[in-house]
Parts: C-alpha cells; structure tokens; sequence
C-alpha cells in the first residue's frame, strides 16, 4: 500500500519531527512537513497514495481525514499533538507515534464523522465559552464565563456558558467507548441535553465563534449538524485489541 503522512511540525511540543519522518520514510510511508503557507487539505487531495495519513493535533487530522472521505481513501491517525483525544478514543498508544505508523497496511475500520455546515468533524464543536477561550485566550473566557449565551437548539431556546456538539458519546472519564453509533449528543455543563441524527443550533447573531477538534471556526447561523453513520475508513495497527 502507498502511504502518505503529513506531518504538522507546529503540533505538540514540536518536537521529533525528523525521527518520525525518518522513521515513516523506512517503512516505505511517504512523509511530508506542513510548512507555513501550505494548506494540509490541498496537499492530501494531490498526493499519489492509497492511504492518507496524519500527526498533528485533532485539527490537523480532520483536515486530512475529510479529504480522505472525500476521496474514498483510508485514513491513519498518528498521534503528534498535545492532547491527542481522537487518538485516545481510537484506541491507539498516544505516547508512540512509530507505533500507530504500523496502521498503513493494517486492519480497517469503519467510523462516523461528523458535518457542522459541511465541515467535517471527527470529535465535537464547542459554542460559547470553550469556543472563546480558542480564540481568545484565557483572559477573555474569564469575562465569557459570567454569561450565559442564549441558544437555540431545534427549536428549543436554551442560556448556557458551554455548548458542545459531539460525534458520538463521552463517558464520565472524558473519553468516547464507541465511534459507530452514528449519534450526535449536546452537552452542557448540566448534562446531555439530547441526541440526534441531525440538529439545528441558532443565535442572536448571524455568525457565531466556534471551536471544531479544537480548531478557531466562525459558522453561519442557523448552525446545521449531521452525523455521517460509517463516513470513514480508518485503518489501525493489527495486534490484540486492534
């Protein structure tokens, strides 16, 4: 299988970006580093490969995975960022990067994706709070955090500081047990507000500040979610629990 990897050198701490080129080139995994100016996008819609791959952050996976979908092309997650959620909910070793190289030409998968106004999504999108802190820093959420935004959802008006829209369900330990039951679920601090296929999120405003895998987004409203049931071919390293 033709492996291609792009590699993000401003996820994480930086840090080991050569060793894990080198490590990809060995393998026969054609590796290349994002440079400023380039769009990750772009560059998986162009490269000659049968499997698309990704190290970076949440952001920079999706950026990839969507061309991807969009391609009809398995998808490799390798964990280079800081927290490294979609990684975690995967089920691969987010401390060992060479590790999840061994998903070229390993067991495929089928998961769900999400779409927020045809943007696909692997993990959620954060309204409100979260989503200023993204975009602002620290000192700006602090004032946000005194508010409660007035939202719409599917026509139920709701005041909340945080909205979050996931694909598929988190447990009470943060992390998410399946990513193929091709549900959205809304959060809000006080618990699920509700589940569905598809929703609606309005707001005052025409165009409201978004976090999407953590990732600065300004969305048109009224904000329009899907799931996308079984959108995705991920392929992940064979062994016991692959």
């Amino acid at each position: 299988m033709a492996g291609w990897l792009l590699v993000n050198p401003r996820s994480g701490d930086g840090s080991g970006v050569a060793e894990l080129c080198a490590e990809a080139e060995a393998r026969g995994i054609r590796a290349h580093v994002l440079r400023p100016g380039e769009d990750a996008s772009e560059l998986a819609r162009e490269a000659d490969a049968d499997a698309l791959g990704s190290a970076g952050g949440d952001g920079t996976l999706a950026s990839v995975a969507a061309v991807a979908l969009e391609r009809g092309l398995p998808f490799v997650c390798v964990p280079f960022g800081t927290r490294n959620h979609f990684a975690r909910d995967l089920g691969l070793d987010r401390d060992d990067p060479f590790a999840a190289l061994d998903a070229f030409g390993g067991d495929e998968r089928v998961i769900d994706v999400g779409r927020v106004n045809d943007r696909v999504f692997l993990n959620n999108v954060s309204f409100g709070a979260y989503a200023v802190l993204v975009h602002h820093g620290w000192r700006r959420v602090l004032d946000e955090l005194r508010l409660r935004h007035r939202w719409v959802v599917d026509g139920e008006p709701i005041r909340t500081r945080v909205l979050l829209v996931a694909n598929n369900a988190y447990s009470l330990t943060g992390a998410r047990e399946r990513l193929d039951e091709g549900r959205l679920h809304v959060y809000t601090p006080r618990g699920e507000l509700r589940v569905a296929e598809k929703l609606v999120v309005g707001a005052r405003s025409s165009r409201v500040r978004a976090a999407i895998d953590g990732e600065r987004a300004v969305l048109k409203t009224p904000v329009e979610l899907a799931a996308e049931p079984g959108g995705l071919r991920v392929l992940v390293p064979r062994g016991p629990g692959a």
